[in-house]
């Protein structure tokens, strides 16, 4: 965890040493002041020596404007640090999570991953700005005051012999006490970010059916559950204040008696006791704020281990094995036995079982079945987005393992069933499928995908700006753009997952015909739900509960397979 941790520091190490160690200067000032204070009086005042009383008066000027300048330097390196620490933590984490596979990301959620890289990235920050200033200025103000104290008066400190035990065991059941109970609470603001992060996305749709009072309710629950987790946990801390205050006075009373009668007996003198009371609140003020590091650490010690999950979390799909940098032949696929099911552990069934299927380069083949029949999973394993549990895929003759990643994903284009587009133009959108695309390679995808004319119909054409998500455009319309930055890849074989589900039939037909034409030597695979859609296919695959049930043209199947009959059916009475 602490080398996760030390790793994102980087070039901010400096910083995170300079603070500490000018923190030393500060705390030595600080220290040698009631020493000095004690002679003016004991000395300088006692025997009426001015002069003494001006010079001991402006050296303690002197190191009081020494201290003030190193705390603020500290606190400004420590600030740079913490910054800096905090950057490093949040890159590290963002680019951990993109080389997740899906069955990664499917473990954390994408509301946690969120929370982890926002709320547990401040924790964080703030217990090590914490750990490089305070952590390190109190326990030596601690040490230092505590040797002054017995320095000046060996029987008087004894009293901290009693207090120091009393703090500590009251320390350790407040921190195992509490720790479980933040642990909760990071858990109930995953909930919550969750709930917002569906809300906002999917704001259209809750106005269209009128069901702000739900999720008004909704996040009402939510937000009032993390109220009660965080306040919960925060009744356990709101002991550490009392008990510090208690032990505080106490001590305070004990040395005001026992000092007083010290000096009553001749075995004291005034200036002493009062350097003395200044050290005790020196040492009773780092008690304090130790345990104000140790309720910081009980809070940032959650989040310091769910950043650290996500450092931890092995990756599924890796290619460090791969020495060499193959390239697909041609777009030919092949499923050699292959089942799949998404979490080994919990899973009771593959959701895909026993599939053996040969596709050959430059075919189009559809995909028809009903909701659930695994039509996304099976195409997923294509470009590894998952790996097969089971069995062999096969792309360009080689199995999908032996590609590099990004060797495979270049030569693999998928358009998935939800179209996301991204703030900024049309132009940079489609420059995903290729940074160094043409005005003209652009044109071309976007007549290949229907996409042209309702661009050009917009006052700045391809520099039309998008807003987030594409939320200006059309169901329709994102599909058809999400098509053309597949098709500027100019890849191997393309998926369109459902992806024609928002056109009209004209358009999805135009679309069709512009593949034949232009995607000749490109392995098409078209998921869809119209029969319509797929019936032109060389040929077309009928999945069943996670299992191929037929393959074969649209007339063979048509003749023969009562699933493909009944879909085909069932469409034809709604278009009458």
């Amino acid at each position: 965890m602490i080398k996760h941790l030390l790793s994102c520091l980087g070039q901010y190490r400096k910083y995170a040493l300079l603070a500490p160690s000018i923190i030393l200067i500060e705390v030595f000032m600080e220290i040698l002041m009631p020493l000095v204070m004690a002679k003016i009086i004991d000395v300088g005042i006692a025997n009426g020596d001015v002069g003494y009383v001006t010079r001991m008066g402006l050296l303690m000027i002197g190191m009081a404007l020494l201290s003030l300048t190193a705390g603020v330097l500290a606190g400004r390196f420590a600030a740079i640090a913490g910054a800096g620490f905090a950057k490093g933590i949040r890159q590290k984490l963002f680019y951990k999570v993109q080389e997740f596979s899906f069955r990664n990301i499917d473990r954390f959620t994408t509301a946690s991953l969120i929370t982890r890289l926002t709320t547990d990235v401040n924790n964080t920050q703030m217990a090590f700005m914490m750990l490089i200033r305070t952590a390190v200025r109190s326990p030596m103000m601690l040490l230092c005051a505590t040797f002054m104290a017995f320095y000046i008066n060996s029987q008087l400190a004894k009293i901290f012999l009693f207090a120091i035990p009393v703090l500590g065991i009251a320390l350790y059941v407040i921190s195992t006490k509490a720790f479980p109970l933040f642990q909760e609470m990071l858990t109930r603001y995953d909930k919550l970010n969750a709930r917002v992060q569906e809300n906002l996305t999917a704001i259209h749709l809750v106005k269209a059916f009128v069901r702000e009072d739900y999720e008004k309710e909704t996040f009402y629950d939510a937000s009032d559950q993390l109220r009660k987790a965080q306040l919960k946990a925060e009744k356990i801390l709101l002991w550490n204040g009392p008990i510090m205050q208690l032990v505080m006075y106490s001590c305070i009373i004990a040395v005001c008696w026992f000092g007083g009668n010290f000096i009553i007996a001749g075995d004291m003198e005034t200036g002493e006791l009062l350097s003395f009371i200044s050290y005790i609140s020196q040492i009773l003020m780092s008690l304090m704020m130790i345990s104000m590091i140790f309720i910081m650490f009980i809070m940032s010690r959650a989040s310091i281990q769910r950043i650290c999950e996500v450092f931890d979390e092995p990756l599924d799909l890796t290619d460090e094995h791969i020495s060499d940098d193959p390239q697909p032949d041609d777009g030919s696929i092949e499923f050699r036995n292959v089942s799949f099911q998404y979490n080994d552990s919990q899973a009771e069934k593959p959701v895909l079982h026993d599939i053996n299927l040969k596709i050959e380069s430059g075919q189009t083949i559809g995909i028809l079945g009903g909701t659930g029949s695994s039509k996304t999973t099976l195409v997923q394993l294509i470009p590894r987005l998952y790996d097969a549990t089971e069995g062999d895929v096969l792309v360009g003759g080689r199995n999908v393992k032996e590609y590099r990643l990004n060797t495979l994903h270049d030569a693999v284009a998928m358009v998935l069933q939800k179209n996301v587009l991204f703030s900024g133009s049309i132009r940079e959108n489609l420059r995903w499928g290729n940074p160094d695309a043409t005005d003209e390679e652009i044109i071309q995808a976007c007549q290949a995908a229907q996409a042209h004319d309702f661009i050009t119909s917009f006052p700045q054409g391809y520099d039309t700006d998008l807003s987030q998500g594409g939320v200006n455009l059309s169901g329709g319309q994102k599909q058809r753009l999400c098509i053309a930055r597949a098709l500027l890849k100019k890849p191997k074989i393309i998926i369109l997952d459902d992806s024609t589900s928002a056109v009209d039939t004209a358009t999805d037909s135009r679309i069709r015909q512009s593949f034949r034409q232009n995607l000749k030597d490109t392995t098409t695979i078209i998921i869809a739900q119209r029969v319509t859609s797929v019936q032109d296919a060389d040929r077309i695959i009928v999945m069943d509960e996670g299992t191929i049930n037929a393959i074969g043209t649209h007339e063979d199947l048509l003749a023969n397979n009562a699933i493909y009959q009944e879909v085909y059916s069932s469409q034809q009475k709604g278009a009458e």
